[in-house]
């Protein structure tokens, strides 16, 4: 996965991600289904944000998109992580294996 760039205090920042399956590479239909990315700093365990999928995404297309708005991205430059987590209408979890990897750089 390619770094996403982000920039810091930015309230209007979003993110696409696809959901597909690894050993198909089947879009994973999330319909009905709370996704979320979880957020934080490199090499750390605190989560700084957990950012729920907005409705508009295409969830039949294994579409999910997070939109970094408030302060989410009111923190220091540098390297970050996120992964995605599924719930889906029967109760079940998936995490997806592949972090997403961020760079935030200082707002001028």
């Amino acid at each position: 996965m390619d770094t996403l760039y982000l920039v810091q205090n930015d309230s209007g920042a979003q993110v696409k991600v696809t959901v597909t399956r690894d050993d198909t590479g089947a879009v994973v239909n999330l319909t009905g289904a709370t996704v979320l990315l979880k957020f934080k700093r490199r090499n750390t365990s605190n989560i700084l944000s957990t950012i729920q999928a907005e409705v508009l995404s295409d969830f039949e297309n294994g579409e999910a998109i997070f939109n970094f708005n408030g302060t989410s991205l009111d923190i220091p430059s540098g390297d970050y992580v996120g992964e995605v987590e599924v719930t889906f209408s029967s109760g079940a979890i998936e995490t997806v294996f592949e972090e997403l990897e961020f760079l935030v750089r200082e707002d001028y």
